[in-house]
């Protein structure tokens, strides 16, 4: 199986396949982008005077970029990388929210130490990539990197890029995590199975290694919604259910048809799919069912009544989207709702700081994960977190022990709250109980989702009942058809998407 791709905004593992065989970037360049003349990346910070850019980097499209340019690169040629001082480390990031929390936390570091931090920001994802890429090659990698969880560190260990650092993260070290995140980075048993074909973009990887610690951890399938404007509707709690939900969103679309509806990155196809959707059928039909969605079961797939009932659920956004959402991106999606030129928006637990960082206060937002709807078999779905960043040794580092030993004090409870508030990020480190406190209400809102039973959960990362060829992607496009565009029926969309599935299926070894 491919490296599963999540659109969770820019952080996704693994890249797509498309029906003919090309990798399909889903997004380029977010408006304000930090992209220089002639391809360059610069120093997110430097160029914008440390001002809040728009281009920031989220689950999906990141990784997809970085797989696809990834080459393999000889990175291990015995020059030193980083900053070649034994007192001083170079990190790379490419989330600009990321910068000042690292930069406050390197300088306790070097209080502790004596060992300095340099932190550094590029973007975007693309640009990162390539600066990456171009590093390698002339052996001036950072000692440290930011990557995208299970999917970009793999590729990066593939090609050489990161260091396999297996034997040195402990029990002690991996235990300061989420205990959903602690193998994060880790060449499993599935993802060395997803490695093995020839086009794999981790493929060379082996069976244990180990290329990043998780940084970041999350979800997506989360609701944010403008509290004022929902107030102004008479609204003032989040919606029990997903009845309650469309009831709501009937309520400010009524209120202001232009202004009211949700908006979705939903020129990435797969954002329907996977943000929506997916989570969706899962509350309605329960794991068992909604996994044979994907399966070769003609009685079950998308075109059964299983499969048609959840299509129509998901159709009754039809009337509530914001105009022209069909042809924003992920950024532009989340720009909009942040401008108030929409009441709501679909994205993830890493859409706060993005939101934050275009004018909009946390404590303006109302989060809450997708409801389930009244009748389905989990009413009250829980969304399982995710890693979405991790931190890498690169492969040319002449001083990895001072490297990993800034990645475990970035591990520490007391440094990872710090973080969290700064760059209103989920950390993957476990916060205790008192995590919602240090993260605010609206971030430890949104984490609440987590909260759930393994019946009762929704695992993004579970791609084991899919076929190995399974193209997200291609799956959305087909969605797509039904809502916004609507150019198909629930049932024609049903019996595209199963014709779409089994052909994965007939490709399938």
């Amino acid at each position: 199986m491919r490296i599963p791709r999540i659109p969770f905004a820019r952080y996704s593992p693994g890249g797509t396949r498309s029906p003919g065989g090309t990798r399909t970037p889903a997004g380029t360049a977010a408006p304000g982008s930090t992209k220089a003349p002639g391809g360059t990346a610069a120093p997110v910070g430097a160029r914008n005077g440390g001002a809040p850019r728009t281009g920031r980097t989220r689950l999906t499209v990141a990784v997809l970029a970085t797989v696809v340019s990834l080459a393999p690169v000889a990175a291990c040629g015995g020059s030193s990388g980083g900053s070649g001082d034994s007192k001083s480390l170079e990190m790379w990031t490419f989330k600009q929210s990321h910068v000042a929390g690292l930069r406050d936390a390197a300088a306790v570091f070097k209080q502790q130490t004596g060992i300095t931090v340099r932190i550094e920001a590029y973007g975007p994802d693309d640009a990162y990539t390539t600066k990456v890429q171009a590093a390698a090659k002339t052996h001036d990698l950072p000692d440290v990197l930011e990557v995208h969880s299970d999917g970009e560190d793999f590729a990066l260990g593939a090609t050489g890029i990161a260091r396999n650092i297996a034997d040195d993260v402990d029990s002690a070290w991996s235990g300061q995590y989420q205990k959903g995140v602690r193998i994060s980075g880790t060449v499993t048993a599935a993802k060395y199975k997803e490695s093995l074909p020839g086009d794999s973009k981790s493929h060379g990887v082996a069976r244990g290694q180990r290329f990043s610690v998780p940084f970041t951890s999350g979800t997506f399938g989360i609701v944010l919604a403008n509290k004022k404007t929902l107030a102004a509707a008479g609204i003032t709690r989040p919606p029990a259910s997903w009845e309650e939900f469309l009831a709501d969103l009937k309520a400010t679309t009524g209120k202001n048809a232009k202004t009211g509806g949700v908006s979705l990155g939903l020129k990435v196809k797969a954002t329907g799919l996977t943000w929506v959707l997916q989570p969706l059928a899962f509350a309605q039909l329960g794991r068992e069912k909604y996994h044979a969605l994907f399966g070769k079961d003609a009685a079950a797939d998308f075109a059964s009544p299983d499969g048609l009932k959840a299509l129509g659920l998901y159709d009754q956004l039809q009337p509530y989207w914001m105009p022209g959402t069909q042809s924003l991106d992920i950024d532009a999606a989340d720009q909009a709702f942040a401008q108030g030129k929409s009441a709501w928006d679909i994205g993830g637990t890493f859409t706060l700081a993005f939101l934050q960082q275009n004018g909009m206060a946390p404590d303006d937002v109302m989060a809450f994960g997708l409801p389930g709807p009244q009748a389905g078999a989990v009413p009250k779905p829980a969304l399982g977190p995710l890693a979405l960043t991790g931190l890498a040794v690169s492969s040319t580092s002449a001083y990895a022990g001072n490297a990993e030993k800034w990645m475990k004090f970035l591990a520490q409870p007391a440094v990872a709250s710090t973080f969290a508030r700064q760059a209103t990020e989920v950390p993957a480190t476990e916060l205790g109980p008192d995590a919602a406190q240090v993260m605010g209400p609206t971030l430890a809102d949104m984490t609440k989702t987590f909260a759930g039973t393994p019946a009762t959960t929704y695992d993004p990362g579970d791609n084991s009942f899919r076929p190995p060829t399974y193209d997200q992607d291609s799956m959305g496009e087909v969605l797509a058809d039904l809502t916004p565009l609507g150019q198909k029926s629930v049932a024609a969309t049903g019996k595209a998407m199963a014709k779409l599935n089994n052909s994965f299926w007939a490709t399938s070894k």
